[in-house]
């Protein structure tokens, strides 16, 4: 199981509601990411969001950054919002990022999580579904074929057009997001792409019915079992102290969730829920490396994971926090759950 690390560039809100600088949160990021290498993480992804709160509307900007920093680990969106997004110029971008990168890049489309950036880029709300189809459609063809010919309804039609540079190997790596919609898993399934559900609610069980929906779809459309890969995505936290871990991040976390939930009709979050979140049935991968460890491991043994992705800065922990998180996770976590998985498979 590959272990790393999701992003979006939460910038911190002071006490007067003063926001952190994005050029001050975006540094930070690159230090992160590099520590992120140094330790041994296996992947770092990073998400669009066109909001105040956020630093990176860009993800592959940063990722090119990153990649000539760091050595091993790979470098992925996480999400990019392939409907208000244009695929010939996504490929364009993301393959420059993998050649930069020695092919270390991936590319996650997904619906994304708000609808800023569709007014933005003057597409139609209406279009949702669509746009998405579609372009994930056309994403893929370009994936496939140096030179296509296309037509559809939301971009100029292509008539026997180049698209370069070619990623690495001539493939871009491509994953997909979902959330708990049947449609978009059975869609991936369909069309054997690897998918990160993001689990950032409730109970994980819950879940436990889609990932074997998606494993049918997959397996009845003929694609090798052995190339199928799953993860999760998750907010976490790392600390030597779970109760000061989590202590120091609610009040973070709450205020972050309570901005958003403003827009959305959510009641404020109460330390009740945090907790139960924490709790070895919740979604919450917050506390100590052994309280982490085991959460991971049961996860694992829940969904049979490929990938486990810590989604670390949700409501901008200090980058310092951000720092010695990152350091338990490479340094302790990680390897306790290398050697326990290692241990399965030999047992096995």
């Amino acid at each position: 199981m590959e272990l790393g690390i999701g992003m979006f560039g939460d910038l911190q809100t002071n006490v007067k509601g003063e926001v952190q600088s994005a050029g001050q949160r975006l540094q930070e990021m690159i230090e992160e990411i590099k520590l992120m290498d140094e330790v041994g993480l296996d992947f770092f992804g990073v998400g669009e969001h066109h909001r105040l709160e956020y630093a990176v509307s860009s993800p592959e900007i940063i990722l090119a950054a990153a990649a000539t920093v760091t050595k091993n680990i790979k470098l992925s969106s996480a999400v990019t919002v392939l409907s208000s997004s244009d695929p010939v110029k996504l490929y364009q971008q993301f393959a420059t990022v993998d050649l930069i990168s020695n092919g270390r890049t991936e590319l996650m489309a997904g619906r994304g999580s708000f609808i800023e950036s569709f007014p933005l880029y003057g597409y139609n709300l209406q279009d949702y579904d669509e746009l998405y189809r579609e372009k994930l459609e056309l994403l893929l063809k370009l994936n496939n074929e140096p030179k296509i010919s296309w037509k559809g309804r939301h971009r100029p039609e292509l008539v026997n057009q180049q698209v370069m540079p070619r990623a690495t190997n001539d493939k871009l790596k491509i994953w997909v997001a979902v959330g708990g919609t049947p449609e978009s898993i059975e869609r991936a399934g369909r069309l054997g792409l690897p998918v990160m559900f993001a689990v950032i609610g409730g109970q994980p069980a819950q879940f436990k019915p889609l990932f074997d929906y998606y494993r049918n779809v997959y397996q009845a459309n003929g694609h090798d079992m052995a190339k199928l890969k799953t993860g999760v995505h998750m907010f976490s936290l790392f600390g030597e102290n779970s109760q000061e871990i989590a202590d120091y991040y609610f009040p973070l976390y709450a205020a972050q969730m309570n901005r958003i939930g403003r827009s959305r009709g959510w009641a404020p979050l109460q330390r009740s829920q945090f907790e139960d979140g924490r709790s070895p049935n919740g979604a919450l991968v917050i506390g100590d490396v052994n309280q982490s460890v085991d959460k991971i491991l049961a996860l694992d043994e829940m969904f049979g994971l490929t990938r486990f992705s810590a989604h670390m800065d949700v409501g901008a922990p200090s980058h310092a926090t951000l720092m010695k998180s990152i350091e338990i996770y490479g340094t302790k976590i990680a390897p306790q759950i290398r050697a326990a998985l290692k241990d399965k498979i030999t047992i096995g």
